[in-house]
């Protein structure tokens, strides 16, 4: 590419960069994903490195963006550096090498000093939220901004002071200084606030943004907003030898930090725990988009000190992007086993979170609704992955003009009966001769935590209902040997082994049964507690929803289901037809008397990570056992957390709040076999 060329190309990326920097930053209204925006970026920095040319507006030569009008300018008492990335691990090794021959570069040249220390490392997770400054002045805040480009923000205190996390006062009153973090809105409260919200928020980062640079500090109070603090920028009156002693410095003081925060003496070290990050990014409940690794001496940092934009002493690892555009090319509906109708995406195939994407989910029509898709069949959508589930479209691009509508079916997709609105869902009443519930149905009846029917699978299902006419759970229960041996791809003894795990499973225990009923609103959690209470399969179908609604758990809506459901003279014929076939679900056995002496007796307790001597079941049973109560979440009602393999942010809330933690499986099991009373060691436990 000549020269001339390249400035053409070049001038091409500065104003599409300009005009996706204002939609970002300005408008707080994004046009492109993050993954698109840094791909022009790096193009126009490769360009800029090849010819050796910089247009003056290029955005490469500054930190942020324009300042809103409404918003006075602040300007910081110490610049805010942008910091270069590391693509990848040569990325993050190259920049080590430029630190350790800077280093010896160093000492070799002044020989009379005392030596700048072998590199030690930080590694802290990269907030994806908004950038906050805070100006505190004999211990007082004075002043909160943003970023800006870096030496001038927006002032935005009455929005900073909104959050709760914030400290209005600081003990430390010698004077002036600068204190860096981030605002962010956590995923749990981002999910809460959606469930009402008239205009749902497309994702934690753009809600936190939009609510601290809003001009109504009440807008932003409504967001629920937090913040992680992690720098000391300006100081007057304190100094800090390392990175240790400015975080604590930071605690001392009462601002929040992330608990992730981690200490190497090598970059190998520091690779592998990137590598940790990584896994442990879906159970995060807040956006991170890589890690920040930096060097821990400050004398160290001050003599390797800044390029124009950088700081020489520190990277950022990018984490591969979660988030981005792609078209919407379809919708299809698909009818689940209650006869819910949902709606699924096809979209136009794209790389996102290292897998190729190309269905995705929209949950109802109230979602496309909300989400103004309506009208969006052809047009650019966003779509975000996490936690390795089926990607979720968060919204339409705002600058996508035209797009056809999605059709909402009258009809179902499979049976062709008339559909029915129920809320914000669509529904197929014909239970007993829509295929799609009635294979479902099997398949959930025949599950591990229902019936556990082994060999049974949802194919098996398929080929039960269309060879067979099986069109409800009852019918499984009278299949012969004959019947089934003549099934294509069925001998005599894949026959004999379906028939003996049927024959296997009319024994299962009473909350198995009633989970595999698939009662709607109940789960697993609900049949136990239905038959811990009531004891008999005919005592619960015979319980009023005043006698169901006194149990814990169970409200009113669970119960007028579970009404409804006995109710049904449809589904009180099948399970008579299996009582009749011989299934007899065994009767809850009474909890045996709790030892109250127990360290587990009346608490509330949280199992995280991976276990490797019991089953997550098997540990929540023994600690039920024990009068303790299993939750899924921490909170500060929570007493004690259990954590085994890789927990992840449950564990790191816990040790925040303070919260007891045991991470010794082998410890876990001597105290609930001494709790139950067993008598025996952990080993004979097993």
């Amino acid at each position: 590419m000549t020269n001339a060329n390249a400035q053409t190309r070049m001038e091409q990326l500065v104003a599409e960069l300009h005009r996706y920097n204002h939609h970002y930053y300005t408008l707080d209204n994004p046009v492109v994903s993050d993954k698109e925006y840094d791909k022009l970026y790096d193009e126009l920095v490769a360009l800029e490195k090849e010819t050796g040319i910089v247009l003056p507006d290029s955005p490469t030569q500054r930190v942020g963006g324009d300042l809103l009008k409404g918003f006075e300018p602040h300007r910081h008492l110490s610049r805010l550096w942008s910091l270069d990335k590391a693509q990848d691990e040569e990325d993050l090794f190259a920049w080590n090498q430029r630190v350790l021959k800077l280093i010896q570069d160093y000492n070799t040249k002044h020989p009379n000093e005392e030596p700048l220390p072998d590199p030690s490392y930080v590694v802290e997770l990269k907030f994806d939220g908004l950038t906050l400054n805070l100006t505190y002045t004999d211990g007082l805040l004075v002043q909160a901004s943003t970023r800006g480009n870096g030496v001038i923000g927006e002032g935005i205190l009455p929005q900073v002071k909104t959050i709760r996390s914030v400290p209005l006062s600081i003990p430390f009153k010698e004077g002036t200084i600068e204190v860096q973090g981030e605002g962010i809105m956590n995923l749990s409260v981002l999910e809460a606030y959606n469930e009402t919200a008239a205009e749902p928020l497309k994702n934690a980062r753009n809600a936190a943004a939009g609510a601290l640079r809003n001009l109504n500090p009440q807008v932003t109070a409504l967001r629920k907003l937090s913040a992680f603090f992690y720098n000391v920028g300006y100081a007057d009156g304190v100094a800090f030898d390392n990175h240790q002693e400015m975080m604590q410095f930071l605690k001392d003081n009462q601002f929040k930090v992330n608990p992730y925060v981690t200490y190497f003496d090598t970059i190998e070290q520091v690779r592998e725990e990137l590598h940790q990050i990584q896994e442990q990014r879906p159970s995060l409940d807040y956006l991170i988009d890589g890690a920040v690794v930096k060097l821990t001496d400050m004398r160290t940092r001050e003599v390797l000190g800044y390029t124009d934009k950088f700081p020489r002493w520190a990277v950022a690892f990018k984490f591969e992007a979660e988030e981005t555009t792609t078209v919407l090319e379809s919708v299809s509906w698909e009818v689940g086993r209650t006869g819910k109708i949902t709606p699924v995406a096809r979209v136009e195939a794209v790389e996102l979170a290292g897998v190729t994407v190309q269905n995705c989910t929209l949950n109802n029509i109230g979602d496309i609704e909300r989400k103004n898709l309506k009208h969006a069949l052809g047009a650019r959508v966003f779509i975000r992955r996490s936690n390795d589930v089926i990607p979720e479209i968060l919204g339409r691009v705002p600058d996508e003009e035209g797009g056809e509508e999605i059709v909402y079916p009258t009809e179902c997709p499979s049976c062709g009966y008339t559909l029915e609105m129920r809320g914000a869902h669509l529904f197929c009443n014909n239970k007993l001769n829509c295929k799609p519930q009635i294979v479902a149905r099997l398949a959930h009846f025949a599950s591990r935590d229902a019936m556990d029917i082994e060999t049974f699978s949802v194919m098996t299902a398929e080929q039960l209902h269309d060879e067979l006419n099986v069109h409800e759970p009852s019918d499984l229960f009278a299949l012969t040997l004959d019947q089934l041996v003549g099934l294509n791809r069925f001998g005599e003894k894949k026959a004999s082994n379906l028939l003996a795990a049927l024959e296997k499973s009319k024994t299962r225990d009473l909350p198995a049964f009633l989970f595999a009923l698939g009662i709607p609103n109940t789960g697993k959690t609900t049949t136990k507690a239905l038959a811990e209470h009531f004891g008999t399969l005919d005592n619960i179908m015979q319980a009023s929803e005043e006698e169901l609604v006194a149990i814990q758990d169970v409200g009113a809506i669970v119960a007028d289901s579970i009404v409804t459901y006995f109710a049904d003279p449809i589904n009180r014929a099948s399970i008579d037809r299996m009582l009749e076939l011989g299934v007899k679900p065994q009767s809850a056995e009474k909890p045996a008397e709790v030892n109250t002496d127990s360290i587990f007796y009346g608490k509330t307790v949280v199992l995280t990570g991976s276990l490797q001597l019991l089953t997550r079941d098997e540990a929540t049973a023994k600690l039920e056992a024990c009068g303790a109560k299993v939750t899924g979440s921490v909170s500060k009602k929570t007493d004690l957390v259990i954590a085994g393999e890789k927990a992840g942010s449950k564990l790191a809330k816990a040790e925040q709040l303070g919260i007891p933690v045991i991470t010794d499986e082998n410890e876990l099991i001597r105290l609930l076999n001494e709790a139950l009373d067993t008598g025996s060691s952990a080993e004979q436990s097993m």
